[in-house]
């Protein structure tokens, strides 16, 4: 589970893991006075999509489609969230006075239907169903469609048969 929380409202024992989540440091915060378990500045809007967005509401739909973009493309910022999650309470912290439009709510928004999919890892491509034996091809695929494992009997062979000589 993923709850928010402002990085300035005092921990409680039902925060569970603690991250923080923004670029920056919360401004008038000590560092050792915020209880957090990790800093994960990577996953908060790049420098330039949060200066564009500048806490504007009338920005907001455009910022979560930019800020989706972004975490797609980045998911090694955002899958020790969702290791986190699925082991127990998570409480992302933020520092922006507005709760409603700001980078947490969208992260969360994008985090949730990921979580729900526990079965596979958030990285795991579908596996294709292995075609029926009938219609296997026993001819390898040509070397752009392969794997370097594809060919290792081949070249295991070759070995053996230059053994041989």
């Amino acid at each position: 589970m993923l709850q928010l929380k402002r990085a300035y409202d005092p921990p409680a024992k039902t925060d569970g893991t603690r991250l923080l989540v923004e670029r920056l440091w919360p401004r008038g915060v000590k560092k050792e006075a915020l209880k957090m378990d990790a800093w994960l500045k990577d996953v908060a809007p790049s420098t330039a999509l949060r200066k564009w967005f500048a806490h504007d509401p009338r920005k907001w739909p455009e910022f979560q489609r930019r800020y989706r973009a972004e975490l797609t493309a980045h998911p090694e910022a955002w899958q020790p969230i969702l290791t986190a999650a699925r082991k127990g309470q998570v409480t992302l912290l933020f520092s922006s006075h507005d709760a409603e439009h700001n980078n947490v709510v969208a992260l969360r928004a994008f985090l949730a239907p990921r979580l729900r999919r526990t079965a596979a890892p958030v990285s795991a491509k579908p596996r294709r169903a292995a075609a029926p034996a009938a219609q296997k091809k026993s001819a390898p695929h040509p070397p752009e469609f392969a794997s370097p494992t594809c060919y290792l009997a081949d070249f295991n062979d070759f070995d053996d048969d230059a053994d041989r000589r």
